[in-house]
């Protein structure tokens, strides 16, 4: 006989579930889109320029006073036990590997998956990807996957980008309090970095390009209620693309870890 609360219980479930379903099919399609024709080449260019060149200026500018606070920070219990020469060590450790990839990824989000819910949500609250269909137009193909594969591009070298500003940040720091050669800088940044922590410098961001695109494209094609619908769906494409940033980021390391372990 089942229990009193049972079907409350799946009544609460259906709608979680039901989402989690149309996410893996929109993904899928929005990836198998990538090997057919036609392929918006000039749309995915148009995206890379939005997202890619319009989050620039931001990007440096985090990247640069992420290595300027975490190179003072770090400064203080180096100076205590006289290890101040293992500052570039440090601030490569920590910005290659885990703060510049996540940072990037949360500013990314906060930019552009807002930006593709909102625009996509307008299309669908004003009926253009209705009409889209109606003239024999795939939306995936044309709205989602060039975003998918521009944002998948730019944000690794974004990272990138990031975390060579902020390691100059730190250098900036290490040569005027301890008065440190470039020399000796740069080559503990070189010689400390093992090949694990650049691919997971590298991994990392990939992995999160594919969660702002998709999830900033599902909710925005999911949009319904007017203009009031799109602020919904622009809000919650934020909140969701960064608890899964940082989800994504702790199987990353996991995964990593137990591979270098199996070794």
């Amino acid at each position: 006989m089942a229990a009193v609360g049972e079907p409350a219980l799946l009544d609460f479930l259906k709608t979680p579930v039901a989402t989690f379903q149309d996410f893996v099919v929109l993904s899928g399609r929005a990836f198998g889109n990538i090997f057919r024709s036609p392929h918006y080449t000039d749309d995915i260019f148009l995206q890379m320029d939005v997202i890619g060149i319009g989050s620039l200026p931001i990007v440096m500018f985090i990247g640069l006073f992420s290595g300027l606070i975490m190179g003072l920070q770090s400064s203080r219990a180096l100076a205590t036990y006289g290890q101040q020469d293992q500052m570039g060590e440090i601030l490569a450790f920590t910005l290659i590997r885990e703060l510049g990839p996540v940072l990037v990824a949360l500013l990314v989000a906060g930019r552009n998956a807002s930006g593709i819910a909102s625009e996509i949500g307008s299309m669908r609250v004003t009926e253009q990807i209705d009409a889209m269909r109606a003239l024999g137009t795939d939306p995936i193909k044309k709205l989602v996957t060039p975003r998918l594969i521009a944002t998948a591009v730019v944000l690794p070298l974004l990272t990138i980008i990031a975390d060579f500003i902020g390691l100059l940040g730190g250098y900036f720091i290490a040569w005027s309090l301890f008065s440190m050669p470039a020399s000796q800088y740069w080559t503990s940044v070189y010689q400390d970095l093992a090949f694990n922590d650049v691919v997971q410098g590298l991994v990392k961001p990939f992995a999160f390009a594919i969660i702002i695109a998709l999830v900033g494209c599902f909710y925005g094609m999911r949009t319904t209620g007017g203009t009031q619908g799109v602020g919904r769906a622009t809000t919650t494409a934020v909140v969701t693309s960064s608890m899964w940033i940082f989800v994504a980021s702790y199987f990353i390391d996991l995964a990593i870890l137990i591979f270098v372990n199996l070794r």
